[in-house]
């Protein structure tokens, strides 16, 4: 069968140990298992004719781009072609004058700021990893500054989309607005590729701000960090960026990265202005608040370079952890509630990972009231589930998702029913009116 593809589609398809390997597996769930082959597309043809060869021998189809999922969205369920769109990595257009880019699935979003370069432009969403903007999409992923600027949803203006039946439908436009019909555009956002495959893009763009400063603020215990963060929520000012990191997730980074930063909880804080005399007045109360609520010493980035060190930490604190405790197994959360609910679940957290004798660590975008706990064990400790599980259905009690951006891939699958209830049921019809043979990434969001 593999044959016949690579036939039809000369030099674009790989059975390389190496490539099956590699595309076997995303950034951090456990089980791995490799595709039958690897289809390298690199344009909208080469998709169209992989879902007519997939359709004719009934052989699911993964997309897959960076690889940086967390959920286990890319690994192959059973026999199936993982497509890789990594090809696919032009900048189509930029239209400046209407803040707008059209990219290709493939492009990542730092190779999209670097063509952005002398526009003045810059594309926001930053989950951390050089993901490609297909898959951010594709997972409605975010990040440290959706605070200020949302996510892939707010982001993306209008998809190009191809079908399991090989139609292709063009949804949204590129326009700040609109009421025009049904929004089938978004329903493609977040859908993990199992509704179509994304194969362009237009994205909002937004100006650079002009004036930044860039805080941390450390505190005594987890329970004042907290508090701090959703007093500087509620006071309205234009945060930018909020992220927590525990005392565990300090002392990974000032290991890992050879920095040397007080041990203690911390918030990383980041404003941005148009204007020199609103960025001080801000960031003034924004310290006022935290002093109140118990800052014990606070740092500022003055230069770029700290600026960029500062957000490097944050971002490599996944790493660093996993680097304190070598050999053993993780498992990240990703719960997400209201805003005011946000001290509550963190502490929650805490206390849940003394009980059961886990250890872990608390990180995450508070200011969005999502944060991350990775829970550290040994390979099958049971104890792990019971974490994930237990903070799940407290988050859900409290009004809660839980999964606030890295989606429901592999592992959130068994917390679905709970959160949505009969629109579950809805959310399966609409699979299979998209995909009646379900060939696109079976498995994923439902078993």
């Amino acid at each position: 069968m593999v044959e016949s593809l690579q036939h039809l589609l000369p030099l674009k398809v790989s059975t390389a140990p190496a490539d099956l390997e590699a595309h076997s597996k995303d950034e951090s769930y456990p089980t791995h298992h490799p595709p039958i082959a690897v289809v390298y597309a690199e344009n909208l043809p080469d998709i169209q004719t992989t879902l007519a060869w997939a359709r004719e021998h009934r052989i699911p189809v993964v997309p897959f781009g960076a690889g940086t999922s967390l959920e286990g969205q890319v690994i192959p369920q059973g026999k199936a072609l993982s497509l890789d769109v990594s090809r696919m990595n032009r900048v189509l257009e930029v239209r400046p004058e209407d803040f707008l880019a059209v990219v290709e699935p493939g492009v990542t979003r730092k190779a999209l700021n670097e063509a952005l370069k002398g526009t003045g432009l810059f594309f926001p969403v930053d989950p951390g990893a050089d993901a490609s903007l297909g898959g951010m999409a594709a997972t409605n992923a975010s990040g440290t500054t959706t605070v200020r600027y949302g996510g892939m949803r707010q982001n993306v203006l209008a998809l190009q989309v191809v079908l399991a039946n090989g139609e292709v439908l063009e949804l949204g436009r590129g326009v700040r607005k609109t009421s025009a019909g049904y929004d089938l555009k978004d329903l493609f956002i977040g859908s993990e590729g199992t509704l179509g495959i994304i194969t362009r893009l237009t994205l909002k763009l937004h100006p650079i701000p002009e004036h930044i400063h860039t805080l941390r603020v450390f505190f005594e215990n987890l329970t004042d960090t907290a508090q701090a963060a959703y007093a500087v929520m509620v006071s309205g000012l234009p945060v930018a960026r909020l992220e927590l990191v525990d005392e565990i997730g300090i002392k990974a980074i000032n290991r890992y990265l050879g920095r040397n930063y007080p041990e203690k909880p911390v918030l990383f804080v980041e404003f941005h202005s148009s204007t020199r005399a609103a960025l001080e007045a801000e960031s003034h109360l924004a310290l006022e608040l935290m002093r109140e609520a118990g800052a014990i010493s606070i740092d500022a980035a003055r230069t770029q370079e700290e600026r960029t060190a500062q957000w490097e930490a944050r971002h490599q604190a996944y790493w660093a952890l996993v680097n304190l405790f070598p050999g053993k197994e993780y498992l990240s959360t990703d719960t997400a509630v209201p805003i005011s609910k946000m001290p509550d679940l963190v502490a929650y957290s805490s206390r849940l990972l003394r009980e059961l004798g886990l250890t872990g660590n608390i990180l995450g975008h508070v200011g969005d009231g999502n944060f991350h706990t990775l829970v550290v064990c040994e390979p099958g400790d049971p104890r792990a589930e019971e974490f994930s599980l237990r903070l799940v259905e407290h988050t859900l009690a409290l009004g809660g998702t839980c999964t606030g951006e890295h989606g429901v891939g592999l592992r959130k699958k068994k917390y679905l029913p709970k959160e949505h209830g009969p629109a579950l049921g809805w959310m399966r019809q609409i699979k299979r009116l998209f995909d009646p043979h379900n060939l696109l990434n079976p498995g994923k969001i439902f078993d």
